[in-house]
């Protein structure tokens, strides 16, 4: 697979992580929210050190 489709992947899980953050605040499930929260982070952490890798 590419990089680019990786890349997008990636960027996808990330919005789809911080979008579930909004849900579980509704539902005022505030644990989830941030561990969802913090892998938000992680997913992005990982897409950085992969583009760096990659020396984009």
């Amino acid at each position: 697979m590419k990089y680019e489709h990786k890349a997008f992947i990636l960027a996808l899980f990330v919005i789809l992580s911080y979008v579930a953050v909004g849900i579980a605040i509704g539902f005022q499930q505030y644990l989830l929210a941030a561990g969802l929260f913090l892998l938000g982070f992680v997913i992005m952490g990982f897409g950085l050190r992969m583009k760096r890798k990659q020396g984009l």
